[in-house]
């Protein structure tokens, strides 16, 4: 059994509500529905944890705790702190926790405001899904499992 970790930051907890012409109409707790349509069989080797928080500094406390947890993975979506936080990248520098940042919308699609084009967190994660919605979070999962399951 693996334990993955679903991380998000500031306004996800909002997913499914807000903007859904940008982030989609489903919502966080439909992640699972959509890792067993993906994984099938192989889902039913994955536990989920969960954690929000508008706070960049209670997102660093849960990043060190998946490292004392030993916490297989993370999907991270860090929303806005994945274009601000230097905090947020040193931690997953050093946790050795496998991570995939993940985004709802195509980041690099978003020219409205070039500062979203920018992750300083994506150079400490082994990957970067987005643009895929909710499947996004699915998918990152998907990629940390195979990660995992290879070693």
């Amino acid at each position: 059994m693996y334990t993955f970790l679903i991380l998000n930051g500031p306004n996800l907890g909002y997913v499914g509500k807000r903007q859904p012409e940008i982030y989609g109409s489903d919502k966080i707790e439909d992640i699972p529905d959509h890792l067993k349509k993906i994984m099938g069989d192989k889902s039913e080797q994955i536990k989920l944890e969960f954690f929000q928080s508008n706070s960049e500094g209670a997102l660093i406390d849960r990043l060190e705790k998946a490292r004392t947890d030993k916490v297989d993975g993370i999907a991270f979506n860090a929303g806005a702190y994945t274009h601000t936080s230097l905090a947020i990248a040193d931690s997953l520098a050093w946790i050795e926790v496998p991570c995939v940042e993940v985004h709802i919308s195509n980041i690099w699609a978003r020219t409205e405001d070039p500062i979203r084009q920018r992750s300083f967190m994506g150079k400490q994660c082994i990957g970067v899904i987005a643009g895929f919605g909710i499947l996004s979070y699915a998918f990152a999962v998907q990629a940390l499992f195979s990660h995992v399951d290879a070693d």
